[in-house]
């Protein structure tokens, strides 16, 4: 069984500061992977497609879980569906099962009832600057909270995922001469180029 709370300390490192997103992301992850069974991705064997999107309140929680599941911007194995809201699926490439987790409405709103939010993050303080006294007591609430109080697990389903190849193949642009991956670049007169040359 994963458990969230031996990758806190690690995930506030990664992180930056002290919030009770990032920690929801790894109660989150943790469910997940302990659902379907799974350890985290040292490559790229679990899929995360998280519906948040930009500029709105928790997205801290996508730190969460790249921490605890593995799925990493760098990776390629993390996916934002744009849709503002904290679901996120998460796939066992090897199998094709999945599992949806969505943090429970209510918990989430009590979260935005306290201190943290009222009193500073909504006042558009960092959250790297709320006191330790503030922001601690949630964390540990996050973190210590019943599973069933604070998550909504779906049953496990069958996930289709497309084919997915990595590309090693590459050029240098004929204008700008910075290197790019073969399918995003382009023909400008007779010059292969990349995406920035082509529309400058």
């Amino acid at each position: 069984m994963v458990n969230p709370n031996d990758w806190l300390e690690f995930g506030q490192k990664f992180h930056g500061h002290k919030c009770p997103a990032m920690p929801l992301g790894l109660r989150v992850g943790a469910a997940a992977m302990n659902k379907l069974g799974i350890e985290r991705a040292k490559d790229g064997q679990i899929l995360a497609i998280v519906d948040l999107g930009e500029d709105h309140c928790a997205t801290c929680y996508a730190d969460g879980l790249q921490v605890i599941l593995g799925t990493t911007f760098g990776k390629g194995n993390i996916r934002k569906t744009h849709k503002g809201k904290w679901a996120v699926t998460v796939v066992d490439k090897k199998t094709g099962k999945a599992v949806r987790i969505t943090p429970k409405a209510e918990a989430m709103i009590a979260n935005k009832q306290t201190p943290f939010f009222k009193e500073y993050r909504e006042k558009g303080i960092p959250a790297s600057q709320v006191p330790e006294e503030v922001a601690e007591p949630l964390v540990q609430k996050v973190m210590g909270a019943p599973e069933e109080s604070i998550l909504k697990i779906s049953d496990i389903f069958d996930y289709k995922l497309g084919e997915e190849k990595h590309s090693f193949d590459s050029f240098v642009c004929e204008e700008c001469g910075e290197m790019v991956v073969e399918k995003y670049g382009r023909i400008k007169g007779d010059k292969h180029v990349c995406l920035d040359c082509y529309d400058s």
